[in-house]
């Protein structure tokens, strides 16, 4: 590992832009290494006043989202408790997504059974919640019981009589967050004893998405700053008045001095560093490093929580949401990049032998740094080897590079990627000279499949794809991920793996089961093959806009309609779900679909028209090891987190995450200024 400055990144003979300068998540680096000169002492503070006024800007507008009222505290529909005579005593506001729901049982004869099943829950039993005693007729009081209930999906009640056991009314119905509800039970006519179950609504829910609307107009507001700044300061006359207040005494010397006022050549002299860098840029794929840095940055909200939003976080089986996305879309961009590198390296003059052994040691560190990471201990004292648990996200990184990196340094051919390589058809330059790849990609598939479906896993049928618990009505609680749970338990054994995989509040499952395990790196290295098929689309069609798009576009459709065949186009009910905890292969045609048309979009607007600088998802994308190791292990740290005032608030909550990402992005910032880039 070492810290080091970026090489230069212009033009060099034999190489194609954007290949000469790989992103932190490669092997190496073609070209020399050669550290820019430092900027002058002005250009380093305005640097440092510009990040320090975003994160000012930044914070002091997320702070507004705290002082926003109506986004923290519940609604109330009436007066204040104890503002007057005959004032309702108003139930506590509760968690956070979660309602209140009193039923009230009219009925003379029978008591009541609540159960509830959740929406995301696809064949589950239905849950207990509480005995509602009859009512008492003689008084004329109803019985009563108070539930709290989930706010995140919808839910579906049933209410069946505890006398007959047979169901008397089902309700479906999404409560709001600290909405507070009444269900009341009555008989309409008593010659039909007809059973009526009415909700009625006795104090609001709040709107728990305010927050998300109001931190992103706070964060439009100050890109609109930012953004009119920069123009401003192209004006001339603007200019000079800012660096005068900025710094007054070099001002007033250059103005009495000998030289006269401030000419154009000072102005490119003193701004030459920082000119040349912005010119060097631009001859590399800046599309690559901003596609891996908004993964990144999605990722480290996610993982600091998103709000606790239920959509920022993992899908309990299957399905998608927006955390679901960027593990796969970075270890897509990893394979671009590996293709672009090794192509570079290559034809630099570094022998195979060379570079297998980078790609074995950079991959062994990364699977390091990887356990490492997964296992902190902090004051818990020395962490038992009995529990350490062996896969994560790194690890799964480092042997999927480690895989798809030999492969394509073992089966490139000499001028291929030029396109000087006769094919018998032109129009698959980029994939019949890599047909050996395929092949062994295919092979792979292969095995996923005649695993996933064919081995027999102890008291689970053939096959299953399921989460266990309750859901498939039950049938099968241990068999959670099937194949995939059943290798990894048998080869890491339970203790090291994780504990609390995302199945197991909706579906209340109790088998340990790693989202990271053996099994589905099988698909991940197919999904970095797809983004090594990217980086050879760039180099067979190099300077070829139109060619580089259209190709983009093809393999997004082509993935898309694969998607749609395997699952049908059903949540629940195709061949091969989406499933990120099994990383499914429809998971990964899914997610792939997407990144070919996220990375045509940067590349067309980034490298093409150059209408947009990558900003600011450009700078974690250059520094991405850093970043994401950082954020994992200062993860605790004042000021990425604190002590809240309301910890069932998700505007505290969203203002901590995004405070958190924002100071990331702001250190990545300052790191590429000065020019500070941390590789393996």
């Amino acid at each position: 590992m070492a810290v080091a400055a970026r090489p230069r990144a212009g033009p060099q003979p034999g190489t194609h832009p954007g290949e000469g300068a790989a992103p932190s998540a490669l092997p190496g680096r073609a070209g020399r290494w050669r550290r820019w000169r430092p900027l002058r002492p002005g250009a380093e503070r305005r640097d440092m006043a510009a990040a320090a006024g975003l994160a000012a800007a930044v914070a002091a507008a997320l702070g507004a989202l705290l002082m926003a009222p109506g986004l923290t505290q519940p609604h109330s529909g009436g007066p204040p408790e104890g503002s007057g005579p005959g004032a309702v005593e108003r139930h506590p506001p509760g968690r956070m997504d979660q309602a209140v729901l009193l039923v009230r049982n009219e009925l003379p004869a029978q008591g009541l059974l609540l159960t509830a099943r959740s929406g995301s829950c696809h064949q589950c039993l239905y849950q207990f919640l509480a005995f509602v005693p009859p009512s008492n007729g003689s008084l004329r009081k109803p019985g009563t019981a108070e539930v709290v209930v989930d706010t995140q999906h919808p839910l579906t009640l049933q209410l069946n009589g505890s006398v007959s056991d047979t169901e008397l009314c089902k309700i479906q119905y999404h409560f709001g967050e600290f909405g507070n509800y009444s269900l009341v039970v009555k008989t309409l006519s008593t010659s039909t004893k007809t059973v009526s179950c009415d909700l009625v609504i006795n104090e609001g829910p709040v709107n728990s998405y305010l927050p998300i609307l109001f931190a992103f107009l706070v964060y439009t507001g100050t890109l609109t700053i930012l953004i009119v700044g920069r123009l401003l300061m192209k004006i001339h006359a603007v200019r000079n008045w800012v660096y005068k207040k900025l710094n007054p005494r070099e001002t007033d010397r250059l103005i009495n001095s000998e030289l006269g006022s401030p000419n154009t050549a000072d102005s490119i002299s003193s701004d030459l560093t920082p000119h040349l860098w912005s010119t060097a840029s631009r001859q590399r794929l800046r599309s690559l490093d901003t596609f891996r840095g908004l993964s990144l940055i999605i990722m480290v909200f996610v993982n600091y929580g998103g709000g606790k939003y239920w959509f920022f976080k993992h899908e309990s089986w299957n399905g998608l949401t927006v955390a679901d996305l960027v593990f796969p879309w970075f270890v897509f961009i990893m394979g671009t990049s590996i293709s672009l590198s090794l192509s570079s390296m290559l034809r630099w003059g570094s022998s195979k032998q060379k570079l297998l052994g980078k790609i074995m040691w950079r991959s062994f560190l990364l699977i390091l740094l990887g356990i490492i990471v997964v296992n902190p201990n902090y004051c818990l004292g020395p962490l038992s080897w009995d529990n350490i648990r062996i896969p994560g996200v790194l690890q799964r990184l480092g042997f999927t590079y480690l895989v798809v990196a030999a492969l394509e340094l073992l089966f490139t051919r000499a001028g291929a990627e030029s396109g000087t390589l006769e094919t018998l058809c032109p129009a698959l330059q980029d994939i019949l000279p890599y047909w050996p790849q395929w092949i062994f990609i295919l092979m792979l598939e292969a095995i996923w499949l005649c695993l996933t479906f064919l081995l027999p896993v102890p008291g689970c049928p053939r096959g299953y794809l399921g989460p266990g618990g309750i859901g498939d009505f039950g049938n099968y609680p241990n068999c959670t991920g099937g194949a995939a749970g059943y290798i990894d338990r048998l080869l890491l054994g339970e203790k090291h793996i994780y504990q609390h995989p995302s199945s197991c509040v909706i579906y209340q499952t109790t088998m340990p089961y790693d989202p990271e395990g053996i099994l589905g790196t099988i698909n991940t290295i197919f999904m970095a093959f797809l983004g090594l098929q990217a980086g050879k689309i760039i180099l067979s069609y190099r300077d070829q806009h139109k060619q580089i798009i259209s190709r983009f576009a093809i393999w997004s459709i082509v993935m898309g309609i694969v998607s749609a065949i395997l699952t049908k186009c059903s949540k629940e009910d195709g061949f091969i779900p989406i499933n990120k905890n099994l990383w499914s292969l429809s998971y990964v045609t899914t997610t792939s679909c997407f990144a070919f048309i996220l990375l045509l979009l940067m590349y067309y607007l980034v490298d093409v028209k150059r209408l947009w600088s990558g900003a600011p998802f450009f700078y974690p994308g250059m520094n991405s090891i850093l970043v994401y190791i950082g954020h994992e292990v200062f993860e605790n740290y004042f000021p990425f987190k604190w002590k809240m005032q309301d910890s069932q608030s998700h505007a505290e909550h969203l203002t901590q995450n995004l405070t958190a990402t924002t100071l990331w992005v702001i250190i990545s910032y300052v790191l590429y200024r000065r020019r500070i880039f941390w590789k393996i």
